[in-house]
């Protein structure tokens, strides 16, 4: 059970993070959220689709993974077997917070439940006399990239529905040693309704910044083959 806590450099002085990679670590996701910001990085390796968020009403960019529940076709060990990882697995164990007088500071939180947090292990958190290292400095500007890119994000996801861009789509996918196997659940960028758009929502898109985007989203699925491939290797 996740238990999130104010950092600070009294009571977590002595508090490192394990960075390896790894099942135990909670890298084992089939899919792991994604944000407009991210895309460009996110298409160069992964397939991004939607997928409806807790409530049931929203839609939510993810980056996929795998093709089975806690399959993570990219994980061989302790080693990641891409050039970049996403940025909500990368930040962990590590969470934005909210506080201040107005309840409007950014904050940073960690998950002591975590089990990338250690005392003896990994990178250091605070320097021996309270200063913050290079680490979490890094860690910080991550967190504050994940915030504004999350910012953007009811935007674009309220313009695809406007234009009704989502559809949803089923995968069959038969490998190599013969068995057969669906992935279903999961939206995309319906591309005929996208090319029937007319000239004004075009511009519209294009001057939110939304047009990109979609055109990422639309251009990361040419990976599925790349993660068939990876099934293949994983079954033989």
């Amino acid at each position: 059970m996740p238990k999130p806590v104010l950092l600070n450099n009294v009571d977590h002085k002595n508090l490192r993070v394990i960075t390896r990679r790894g099942a135990r670590f909670g890298d084992a996701q089939m899919a792991v959220p994604t944000f407009p910001d991210e895309f460009r990085n996110i298409q160069a390796c992964y397939p991004i689709v939607f997928g409806l968020s807790a409530n049931g009403q929203d839609f939510e960019p993810l980056a996929l993974l795998g093709f089975e529940q806690d399959e993570n076709l990219f994980l061989d060990g302790e080693r990641w077997d891409a050039m970049y990882i996403p940025m909500m697995l990368e930040r962990q164990p590590f969470l934005i917070g909210l506080g201040g007088p107005d309840g409007r500071e950014l904050t940073i939180h960690i998950d002591i439940e975590n089990p990338r947090v250690s005392d003896s292990e990994g990178e250091e958190v605070f320097k021996p006399h309270g200063g913050i290292t290079d680490f979490l400095e890094q860690r910080n500007s991550l967190l504050a990239a994940i915030h504004h890119g999350m910012q953007d994000m009811p935007a674009f996801v309220a313009a695809l529905r406007e234009h009704e861009l989502l559809e949803s789509f089923v995968l069959d996918v038969g490998l190599d040693d013969g068995s057969q196997n669906r992935l279903a659940g999961f939206y995309t960028i319906n591309e005929d309704r996208l090319a029937a758009l007319g000239g004004d929502a075009i511009a519209k898109l294009h001057a939110a910044g939304h047009l990109h985007a979609i055109y990422m989203v639309i251009a990361s699925l040419s990976n599925f083959r790349a993660l068939i491939d990876r099934k293949n290797a994983r079954h033989a």
